[in-house]
């Protein structure tokens, strides 16, 4: 039977005694048209990874947590430098430390996500090592991150269901048709406009505005306002798990 050399034994003893290292990734959400369609669809921006392990594949935006960093810190930092965007809501997502992450070293990240509005989104930097993907058709990405993906949008998806989630993917005022496609975007699925529109209205977290959407060729429509709390989960508190 072959064995392996003492030298690799070594090695790989040596790298299982060492205390894992600590990450920082963040999964942003943003609104963005469809290439297809045109309508608003859900979007993240990705990093090229321009070393091993996984190099020249994507991955979601991160690097390594240092001691002179809190956690929001250096999440709030990573985002700067990959994207130039500094969201308002960034929350900690989960932790995410399986046994074989990194082929090369135990990882254990911490994973936030932020939510940006559109406008916001059009001034993140894009290059040739920083673009934007469609959430729901990404191929294989470094690591773990699909996995970390799925588990957001999961997030995402049952947040919608309550709170003031969706408002932070809108601007401060808003037409009820904006908030249908923020719901149709992160649902994967169409609504009927008329029944979304009378269940909305029945809310008592939004208000009308005295103010209207101008620039269509139709009637313009009324602009609104959130009211309600915000009853997310406050920057840096991890939510809980399913």
């Amino acid at each position: 039977m072959d064995r392996m050399p003492f030298a690799s034994v070594a090695n790989v003893s040596e790298r299982m005694a060492l205390p894992p290292a600590l990450a920082i990734s963040t999964v942003i959400f943003a609104l963005r048209p469809s290439e297809k369609s045109g309508r608003p669809t859900l979007w993240l921006p990705l990093v090229k990874r321009i070393r091993e392990p996984f190099k020249g594949m994507w991955a979601l935006p991160g690097g390594p947590l240092t001691q002179a960093d809190s956690l929001l810190d250096a999440a709030a930092r990573n985002l700067a430098d990959t994207t130039g965007l500094a969201p308002s809501y960034l929350e900690q997502l989960y932790a995410f430390g399986g046994l074989h992450r990194s082929p090369s070293q135990r990882v254990v990240s911490i994973v936030y996500w932020a939510l940006v509005q559109s406008t916001e989104a059009e001034l993140a930097r894009e290059s040739e090592n920083v673009q934007w993907f469609r959430a729901d058709g990404l191929a294989e990405l470094a690591f773990d991150h699909n996995e970390i993906v799925e588990y957001a949008l999961w997030r995402l998806r049952n947040k919608m269901e309550y709170g003031s989630i969706a408002y932070h993917l809108l601007g401060e005022k808003f037409t009820l048709a904006q908030v249908r496609e923020v719901y149709e975007a992160v649902l994967n699925r169409s609504m009927d406009p008329a029944n979304f529109r009378r269940q909305l209205k029945q809310a008592a977290r939004i208000e009308p505005t005295d103010e209207f959407l101008q620039g269509g060729k139709h009637r313009p429509p009324r602009l609104y306002r959130y009211t309600g709390n915000d009853d997310a989960a406050p920057s840096g508190t991890p939510p809980s798990r399913p």
